[in-house]
């Protein structure tokens, strides 16, 4: 089948999205997580594009950028490209890591530049691993807040706080403002991207990160640690109701784990 020509954006800004092949992890830990954000700062250098977000998940990632010197295509190959090289060398592995080709939307108007910055931070929320935006640090949200965050460096806040106000600190406070607000904005996503998981992967998937916490297949309920199931949420996609299903633990301690901070 032959390739869709990419939607081209008049502003340059783009929403970006990548996600693992069978939607498998592409961050074993936060060394994966640190060595992504590192390519992104080699890659963004001499101007070849501009960062106005990112939030890093277990299986994707989301990114709001403008094209610079270089058009997005180019700018995202070398990305993926960088660190493919790097998870398969550490992981002794070979083959595809991410799902095809990159999904990306055209950013043009102010409103879509705000609900979108406030969709990707808010991803990690949406998936019950932290209760506030704030809470998450692999995301830019904090970055617009604390000038000494370590990824101030690699992101562009003109954008999002010149729509606020000219002001910095009525910016920041309208900014904090917008981000907490109730929303029901909708981008690409793994819901309409996704292949589902089957049952009998998912167990597989569970029963090994039970292993690897020094537990076995008969741990249950509470023994299971919060931050264990939060992990399974996040590379699963699946529901409070799905997740008890796969792992024979009841729905309001699965509920209360995903929902309790970390």
């Amino acid at each position: 089948m032959p390739r869709h020509e990419r939607v081209r954006s008049n502003s340059g800004y783009y929403h970006i999205m990548i996600r693992g092949n069978e939607r498998r992890v592409i961050f074993c830990n936060d060394d994966d997580r640190i060595r992504f954000m590192k390519i992104i700062r080699d890659k963004k250098q001499d101007d070849r594009f501009c960062l106005q977000a990112f939030c890093l998940m277990g299986n994707h990632v989301h990114l709001m950028m403008r094209e610079g010197k270089e058009d997005i295509s180019k700018v995202m190959k070398r990305i993926t490209v960088s660190y493919v090289h790097y998870f398969n060398n550490k992981y002794k592995r070979a083959g595809h890591l991410f799902q095809g080709r990159f999904k990306s939307e055209v950013v043009e108007e102010d409103n879509y530049v705000l609900a979108l910055a406030r969709y990707i931070h808010n991803n990690p929320v949406k998936a019950g691993i932290v209760k506030r935006a704030s809470d998450y640090k692999w995301s830019s949200y904090n970055t617009y807040i604390d000038e000494e965050n370590s990824y101030s460096d690699i992101i562009d806040k003109h954008l999002l706080l010149g729509i606020f106000s000219e002001n910095k600190n009525t910016a920041i406070m309208e900014y904090k403002k917008f981000m907490n607000q109730e929303s029901n904005e909708s981008f690409i996503d793994l819901e309409e991207l996704q292949e589902i998981m089957s049952e009998k992967e998912a167990k597989e998937l569970f029963l090994k990160m039970l292993l690897e916490r020094g537990l076995n297949a008969e741990t249950k309920g509470s023994k299971v640690p919060d931050d264990l199931l939060k992990d399974f949420r996040e590379k699963t996609g699946f529901s409070i109701r799905k997740i008890s299903s796969i792992t024979g633990i009841n729905k309001d301690t699965v509920n209360r784990a995903l929902k309790h901070k970390k």
